[in-house]
């Protein structure tokens, strides 16, 4: 699997682009709908992994999800794309 983290870009005046503003998506996990805020860069990762796995956005959020013990759910995921990104390399 290749997983790939982009990463934040900074404009001139050292605030961050596009790709490290968060974005907020609502899926349905087990049953029932949730919000994740996610920087821009983690989803579209995250989209490709899921991609890469054949697998739908909820399907390997559900996982995680189901693996992240006492763990915020949106750190849950940073942590899980940027271990994604270590193993691919």
């Amino acid at each position: 699997m290749t997983a790939k983290v982009h990463p934040t870009i900074m404009r001139t005046d050292g605030t961050p682009s596009a790709s490290s503003a968060i974005v907020k998506h609502s899926l349905a996990i087990a049953g029932h709908r949730t919000s994740i805020s996610l920087e821009h860069a983690f989803w579209e990762s995250l989209k490709e992994i899921a991609a890469a796995r054949g697998l739908s956005l909820a399907a390997l959020v559900a996982t995680i999800d189901a693996g992240r013990g006492e763990a915020n759910l949106s750190s849950a995921i940073r942590v899980f794309v940027l271990n994604a990104a270590r193993r691919s390399q």
